[in-house]
């Protein structure tokens, strides 16, 4: 009997994704509509995100162009973006905002790359505990006579390649990040 690690698979890419999208919104010296992904702002008596009041368009390598749906929502998506406290400056102009962001530093770009670091091992610290799941689940099966303990190590090593890949793209994710903050 083959052991089923497809929702160990799916729980594999959906942490890839959450650390794609973590990753995306550390701020890098390059201007990108992702990092405002977290910032809400307080619009027709809810919060919501950018995205949703406003387009957003890079208009060159360090700035951001904001145009509000309504025009009323200017201040409140100011606010917000200075709530976030992201590092930005913004500027109100007749069109809408322009966001941008500074060049930088040594020091700025040491912490980036510590919280890049930090979401990294949160991401290996959930892989190794869903790899902790699946190793009791089979000693559990081996143990109730379902599987055979040959067929115990043969999932443990198999399961073994699947998270050393898994840790190889979470590793690559984290690379290619460090790499656009020391730039």
């Amino acid at each position: 009997m083959a052991y089923n690690f497809t929702p160990f698979r799916q729980n594999i890419k959906e942490l890839e994704e959450w650390l794609k999208r973590e990753m995306a919104t550390i701020r890098t010296g390059r201007a990108t509509p992702a990092i405002l992904d977290g910032i809400k702002v307080e619009a027709y008596g809810t919060e919501m995100p950018i995205n949703q009041v406003a387009n957003m368009s890079v208009e060159d390598a360090r700035m951001i162009r904001i145009t509000p749906w309504d025009a009323t929502q200017t201040k409140a998506i100011e606010k917000a973006i200075v709530a976030g406290d992201l590092g930005l400056s913004v500027a109100v102009d007749g069109v809408g905002l322009r966001v941008t962001f500074p060049e930088l530093t040594g020091e700025r770009r040491t912490a980036l790359i510590k919280v890049a670091k930090q979401k990294l091992e949160d991401a290996r610290v959930t892989l190794r505990n869903e790899r902790e799941k699946i190793i009791k689940d089979v000693d559990a099966q081996e143990k109730s006579g379902t599987i055979s303990e040959d067929e115990k190590f043969r999932v443990k090593t198999e399961l073994q390649k699947m998270v050393d890949e898994a840790g190889k793209t979470l590793d690559e994710v984290f690379a290619k990040k460090e790499k656009e903050i020391t730039e």
